[in-house]
């Protein structure tokens, strides 16, 4: 069903346009910043409201004046305002992340109840992402969430039919799950260092967007996921380290946030090519 589109409309003129997204990009760094703690604390079970923000190296609780998302971080030159020892530039980088992709989901998606919840998964993907980087395990309260946005996804819109998001949840995660055990039972190195080809966190973070993206989406997500993955491996390896575990949830967070804004534009382009061929 077609919907009239509120950010397109005609009576909406360039002034509108600007304040709307620059407080959407505002409230995305605010929430960026908030990602920041969830991705450093909650894999050391920590608290995340408990205890203040402060200084990694000494100790110093922050200021409240340094905790302005992005611009404190330029302020201060990247460094504390105490000891100067060196913040890190993610701070910013996931703080800026946040609000440029909540500025190009209203874009794609326009402003309507779809897009919100787009916005609530991506801040899910960026701490999947980031913390699969740092740590090689992906919270399964996390994975979770992403599930239970298949719900008000569901009700509150018509994007999908409920098979399609029941196929969608098992089309690749079933796959991935036989590839990640096979994997395990037939190669040696599998077994002695207990890893899969695919681990089960990914299975489980396929399973939980594709309930959410639907089917189409979720094929698409796997192959650029698989792609990127395939690509940033190579060089990581030939140029950073040879270290034999590599992430794989970031890139396929990565193409699940791609294929939630064009997985069904970029479904249709690569079928119509096939026809073409045919």
């Amino acid at each position: 069903m077609e919907h009239e589109s509120i950010l397109k409309s005609e009576f909406m003129d360039a002034p509108f346009y600007i304040m709307f997204y620059a407080i959407v990009f505002l409230f995305g760094i605010c929430v960026g910043s908030f990602l920041n703690v969830v991705i450093i604390r909650l894999p050391n079970n920590e608290s995340l409201i408990k205890r203040s923000s402060h200084c990694m190296t000494c100790g110093e609780k922050i200021r409240i004046i340094d905790l302005i998302p992005v611009f404190s971080w330029l302020f201060l030159r990247g460094k504390c305002h105490k000891c100067g020892a060196k913040i890190s530039a993610r701070y910013p980088i996931v703080e800026s992340l946040t609000g440029f992709l909540f500025m190009l989901v209203f874009f794609v998606k326009d402003l309507n109840a779809e897009s919100i919840i787009t916005c609530v998964l991506f801040t899910f993907l960026i701490v999947i992402g980031f913390m699969d980087w740092d740590t090689l395990e992906m919270e399964p309260i996390i994975l979770a969430l992403i599930f239970l946005l298949s719900i008000p996804l569901h009700l509150l819109t018509d994007s999908l039919t409920l098979s399609e998001r029941i196929i969608g949840a098992l089309c690749i995660s079933v796959p991935f799950f036989i590839i990640g055990e096979v994997s395990r039972l037939f190669y040696k190195r599998c077994r002695e260092e207990d890893i899969r080809g695919i681990e089960l966190g990914d299975t489980l973070l396929m399973f939980a967007a594709g309930a959410v993206i639907g089917t189409k989406a979720i094929i698409v997500s796997a192959f650029l996921g698989i792609i990127l993955a395939a690509v940033c491996g190579i060089i990581y390896k030939l140029f950073i380290t040879k270290e034999s575990k590599f992430a794989f949830g970031p890139f396929l967070a990565m193409g699940i946030a791609i294929s939630a804004l064009w997985g069904e534009r970029i479904a249709q382009w690569y079928l119509s090519l096939l026809i073409v061929e045919n």
